[in-house]
């Protein structure tokens, strides 16, 4: 018997690729090149515009490729002819697995192109960024499925992004490498990767804690297909305990980067905003649904992002006015 396909439309590719959830890498690639020109000084518009290439093709890559893997490794026949998109919408799996595959060969041509125009380390790093983009839901034991996937996304597309999009545009650059015939030296500016870490924590936090409310609606389903991830070995109480926590260290992170003179003093207005993020907290571990409340934690974490984000671009442009630092 024949399987009949439908044709991937505008609207179903948006959906499969979760548009909304593309500012996540949006705003960190963003934050990353507004501090690199308020911070350093230095912005390489050519670097930035490949990086951007590569870093929207990766995510991109990301979304499309966990559907499928998804759509493959259900265990729960019902999940995945009524809520993984490719069964419900009757996709060619086959067709979206080489649609994303071309996602990633062009994000690691970004990459190619970014390691020529800047240091070999970015081979490194980039290449750490892909091995968890591939392995998140590929492999007989993928990452997903493990209680570490808080703290591989929050890491990967916060702070990760942000280190990417600084080193693109400044020099010196955080990490060196240099390759002879016989032997390679690798230099770390331990005190520079420090203060990115900080500047990219209240992200990595906030990304994590999206990460967290997903896998905590979906536990359910997720226990039903065999993927055990942190919430599973918490269990929903105690998930939901620690769950509001996340959003509270990435505001206290805030302030302990302007106190640490490793953000603009203006940032601490950001903490405004942090009523809303106590009412999108309360309202999701009122009713925690995936339908109904999840999309707190996005407005959350979005929010938060944008208001950082535009306090940098403004910053950045009064800086050559007045001392905003």
């Amino acid at each position: 018997m024949t399987t009949t396909y439908r044709k991937l439309t505008w609207p179903l590719f948006l959906e499969l690729i979760r548009l909304p959830a593309k500012a996540a890498s949006l705003l960190p690639f963003l934050f990353g090149v507004s501090y690199a020109w308020l911070a350093y000084g230095q912005l390489d518009w050519l670097n930035t515009a490949v990086y951007f290439v590569g870093q929207m093709s990766i995510a991109l890559f990301v979304t499309g490729f966990n559907n499928v893997q998804d759509f493959y490794k259900a265990q729960d026949d019902h999940y995945r002819a009524t809520q993984n998109i490719l069964g419900r919408e009757h996709l060619n799996p086959r067709r979206i697995m080489a649609l994303m595959l071309t996602f990633l060969a062009i994000a690691c041509l970004a990459g190619v192109v970014l390691v020529w125009r800047t240091d070999l380390a970015l081979l490194l790093i980039g290449g750490a960024g892909i091995f968890v983009a591939v392995f998140y839901t590929f492999g007989p034991v993928p990452l997903s499925r493990l209680p570490s996937g808080e703290v591989l996304a929050g890491l990967c597309e916060g702070f990760g992004t942000i280190l990417i999009a600084v080193f693109v545009n400044v020099t010196p650059r955080p990490v060196t490498l240099v390759m002879t015939s016989r032997t390679f030296a690798l230099a770390l500016d331990a005190a520079q990767l420090l203060r990115l870490l900080l500047v990219a924590l209240p992200i990595v936090l906030l990304d994590a804690a999206t990460m967290f409310a997903d896998n905590i609606c979906d536990l359910d389903q997720d226990i039903r297909n065999q993927r055990f991830t942190l919430p599973y070995y918490l269990g929903r109480a105690r998930a939901l305990a620690v769950y509001p926590w996340l959003p509270a260290a990435a505001f206290a992170a805030i302030g302990v980067g302007v106190a640490a003179r490793v953000l603009p003093w203006p940032t601490i207005l950001v903490w405004a905003l942090w009523p809303l993020a106590h009412r999108n907290t309360h309202r999701f571990l009122t009713h925690p649904s995936k339908q109904a409340t999840f999309i707190t934690a996005i407005h959350t974490m979005l929010t938060t992002f944008g208001a950082e984000v535009l306090v940098l671009i403004v910053l950045g442009v009064l800086a050559r006015w007045v001392k905003v630092w």
